[in-house]
C-alpha cells in the first residue's frame, strides 16, 4: 500500500534517513552520526524524500513509497513547480527581479524561465533556530520564487548570480501541494483531496 507524506524540514536537517558521512567515533569502534536525518522526525518504513532540500534549507518535502511517482516529480523533464520564499541580503531591483525572472547562466547551464516576485512583508514563518546573521547597516528582503526545475543549490546560486545571497531559503509548495499547517519538525499523511492530483500524473 502506498504511502504519501508531507514533512516541513527544519534547518540543519539532512534530507535523507542515514548520514553516511558525519559519523563520530564511538568506544569500541563503533559510529554514531552527529548529524540529524529524516530518521529522527518520520517513524514511517520504507518511505523516501521526492526531490532534496539541502540542509541549510528548509521547508516542505514529499516522501512516498511509490517509486513511478518520485521520478515523475523528481525528474526536471516534467516541469513540476516549486514554490520558495526566500530571504536575501538587501533588497533586489526590477534588474535583478527580471535577471532571475528570465534565466541566469550558471555555470555550464542557463535556468529556466522562472516566476519570481518581491514579497511587500515578512511571510509568515516561525523564526528559524539558528536565527540568520543579521547586520543593522544591511537590510534584507523576502522573494517568492517558483521553479520547474531543481538542479543543485540552484535558487542560492541564482540570487548570488545577481548580486544578492541567500540568507534563509524555505520551499513552500510542491505543484499544488502546500505547507501551511505544518510547524517545524511535524509532518502528515496526504489528505484525498491532495492525493488526486498525483494519480493523474
Amino acid at each position: 500500500m502506498y504511502r504519501y507524506l508531507l514533512f516541513h524540514k527544519p534547518y540543519d536537517i539532512l534530507s535523507q534517513f542515514t548520514d553516511n558521512v558525519g559519523k563520530v567515533q564511538q568506544g569500541c569502534g563503533s559510529l554514531l552520526s552527529d548529524r540529524a536525518t529524516l530518521k529522527d522526525y518520520i517513524p514511517v518504513p520504507s518511505v523516501y524524500p521526492v526531490g532534496r532540500l539541502d540542509r541549510d534549507s528548509e521547508g516542505l518535502m514529499l516522501l512516498t513509497n511509490n517509486g513511478r511517482l518520485q521520478h515523475r516529480l523528481s525528474d526536471r523533464r516534467f516541469r513540476h513547480p516549486r514554490t520558495y520564499w526566500v530571504q536575501v541580503e538587501r533588497i533586489p531591483d526590477e534588474a535583478a527581479l527580471n535577471q532571475l525572472r528570465a534565466g541566469i547562466v550558471i555555470q555550464n547551464y542557463c535556468t529556466r524561465p522562472a516566476l519570481v516576485q518581491l514579497l511587500p512583508t515578512h511571510p509568515p514563518l516561525p523564526e528559524r533556530q539558528p536565527p540568520i546573521r543579521f547586520r543593522k547597516t544591511v537590510p534584507t528582503a523576502w522573494l517568492e520564487i517558483t521553479l520547474t526545475e531543481g538542479r543543485n543549490r540552484q535558487v542560492r546560486k541564482m540570487t548570488a548570480a545577481v548580486g544578492y545571497p541567500t540568507l534563509r531559503l524555505v520551499r513552500v509548495a510542491i505543484a499544488h501541494l502546500r505547507l501551511d499547517g505544518l510547524e517545524p519538525g511535524q509532518w502528515r499523511d496526504l489528505t484525498p483531496a491532495e492525493l488526486e492530483p498525483l494519480r493523474q500524473l
